[in-house]
């Protein structure tokens, strides 16, 4: 590639400069030259340039310009058959062309940038399948989008790290999206629920336990197919949004494992404020102390079992029955029945939705 690039910019050099343009690697071979038939010889100073360590210089009547960043950190220099100011300005206006081209052509071939053009949905699809193609990309692999959101700007910390844990640059893809989060497309084996888990707790460690930074990560579904990438990627956000207000204990979210806080997100807060209104009197979800709060909290995570909810609360049986009264009385619910559970279970989402809504 880096020939290639080299070459076709040399070419627009030659008809504007009185002298020979090219550029040499470390060994000081010439790999692109204005004068064709030079490709393959070897500069007299290149290599003393090299070892001398610096940007710019003249060495063996020859002013050498360096260029870096290339194929894997390898050096090439700008090299022109003359010396003087006039030197100095053309090596230097060449480097600065063959940077800014490199950029360009990377950007139009990286496959991370490219990955990143699908899941935000900036490429149409059939231009998907074409730039696959084009880039080696095997369309049809299972692949999984995982969404890591932070408290604060750490992005860089956060893709070094997902690199190191999962360093096949080809399949595997750590993308910043924004200051806060941060995007890891996974290639996957089987594309099972327990390897898709697996992966999450794998980058909940690195992040938690390596870096020490508060986050939450949203895990997408398996994406079939490249094009599917976006949808993995809205998925793995409303994990997250979801996640924030429904499960804020937990670090990682499924999406396939929102339950009913999928819905309810997804519904306008009138409806939602109607459905508070029509269910309950006025001011009767407002009145349920912390005590009662944490009582049905656990009486739901017991399966609505009084006597093993009561054990779980350290208090005698006859005290959870009272409480389940006083809520019957203030709610008009009784818990131990099934259907007025589920109201209730729902009604208290419901409200911890409109609340998370304030803080928009």
């Amino acid at each position: 590639m880096a020939a290639r690039l080299f070459q076709s910019i040399l070419l627009e050099v030659k008809e504007k400069v009185p002298f020979v343009v090219g550029v040499v690697d470390q060994p000081g071979s010439v790999i692109a030259c204005t004068e064709i038939k030079l490709i393959g010889d070897t500069i007299d100073g290149a290599a003393a340039f090299f070892a001398a360590g610096k940007d710019t210089g003249e060495f063996g009547g020859y002013t050498f310009q360096i260029l870096k960043g290339y194929e894997n950190g390898v050096e090439y220099a700008v090299f022109c058959s003359s010396r003087g100011d006039m030197a100095d300005t053309v090596c230097a206006l060449t480097a600065v062309a063959i940077s800014n081209s490199k950029s360009l052509y990377d950007e139009k071939h990286d496959k991370a940038a490219f990955i990143k053009r699908i899941i935000l949905s900036n490429i149409l699809t059939g231009d998907i399948y074409i730039k696959s193609r084009e880039m080696h990309f095997q369309n049809d692999a299972k692949r999984v989008v995982y969404l890591i959101r932070l408290s604060d700007r750490q992005d860089a910390q956060v893709v070094e790290a997902l690199n190191r844990l999962f360093p096949d640059r080809q399949k595997d893809f750590a993308i910043t999206i924004n200051e806060n989060e941060v995007v890891l497309v996974k290639e996957l084996k089987t594309g099972d629920t327990k390897e898709i888990a697996r992966i999450g707790k794998i980058i909940d460690s690195g992040i938690g336990e390596e870096l020490g930074l508060p986050h939450i990560i949203g895990m997408g579904t398996v994406a079939g197919q490249l094009k599917d990438l976006a949808r993995s990627f809205k998925e793995a956000q409303m994990a997250v949004d979801i996640g924030q207000v429904f499960n804020s204990d937990q670090t990682v979210i499924s999406f396939e494992n929102l339950g009913i806080g999928r819905l309810i997100y997804q519904l306008p807060t009138p409806l939602c404020e109607m459905f508070l209104s029509e269910v309950f009197k006025k001011g009767s979800i407002e009145s349920l102390d912390e005590e009662t709060l944490f009582t049905i909290q656990k009486f739901f995570e017991n399966n609505l079992n009084v006597s093993e909810t009561s054990r779980k609360l350290f208090v005698h049986r006859n005290t959870l029955v009272y409480r389940l009264e006083k809520i019957k009385k203030l709610t008009g619910l009784d818990l131990r029945e099934f259907d007025n559970a589920i109201v209730l279970k729902t009604a208290l989402m419901v409200k911890q939705y409109l609340k998370s809504r304030e803080n928009y």
